[in-house]
């Protein structure tokens, strides 16, 4: 992905702004074989247009017609580990970006690297679940979209960080426990049935399924593509 620098886009006007003067005081050259003629026309139109233009962006700015604010959203992934939260995130982040929503990525392994004292007991679990959602929600009030991949198990967790955010979309990734454990390099669910790892959500800690949200989506029977295609129109259509 490239982006424009304001460097390129200077560049880029002066090089139309003195073709345009060329053309024009070739033009008049052209017809009057007056060379002095045309450089004077050619002198008072880059001075003309550039008052010209300068008033014309001045008016539409201070005009409201045919424009919209984007209304930023706090995307919520919910789902067990392994079912395709940070994958599709990422996803979702790039094309938001690409569409020109200003975007945050919060991912709950990250934040927790970033903070390794944070817990796995139930009431840490919530209070991890609502700090993010806290920041999720400062973000939106100035205008960036949060896309936030948290397992967030426990629906007061969820129901509490709704209840922070305006546009709150919550996305459940309901990819079956079959199809996660299948998925897991890194050996989590097994150390989990075999007693190395306590708490685990989906094995010996529960899991509370979403009762209405926004979007559920099963990673296993629906591609990345297809899968994002869905929430990007999915957070479009609420902006």
């Amino acid at each position: 992905m490239f982006y424009e620098t304001n460097t390129r886009s200077i560049v880029k006007a002066l090089s139309w702004r003195v073709l345009a003067t060329l053309v024009t005081t070739s033009l008049v050259w052209a017809f009057t074989h007056q060379l002095a003629l045309a450089a004077s026309v050619g002198g008072i139109e880059v001075v003309a247009k550039m008052i010209l233009f300068y008033l014309h962006e001045r008016a539409w700015d201070r005009t409201r017609i045919g424009r919209r604010q984007v209304k930023p959203a706090v995307v919520w992934f919910t789902g067990l580990s392994g079912a395709g939260k940070t994958t599709l995130a990422r996803k979702v982040q790039e094309e938001l970006t690409n569409r020109g929503f200003r975007s945050e990525s919060l991912d709950g392994d990250v934040i927790r690297n970033v903070f390794p004292t944070t817990g796995f007991t139930r009431a840490e679990r919530h209070a991890h679940v609502c700090r993010v959602g806290y920041l999720a929600s400062r973000l939106e009030s100035h205008g960036v979209s949060s896309i936030a991949a948290l397992i967030s198990p426990y629906a007061e967790s969820r129901t509490f960080v709704r209840g922070l955010c305006k546009n709150f979309l919550e996305i459940h990734l309901s990819t079956p426990l079959a199809e996660c454990e299948r998925r897991d390099v890194k050996g989590l669910y097994a150390k989990a049935r075999s007693g190395a790892i306590k708490g685990f959500t989906g094995i010996d800690d529960p899991y509370e399924p979403p009762t209405s949200p926004e979007l559920t989506i099963d990673t296993s029977k629906t591609n990345v593509d297809d899968a994002a295609r869905q929430i990007v129109d999915l957070v479009v259509s609420r902006s």
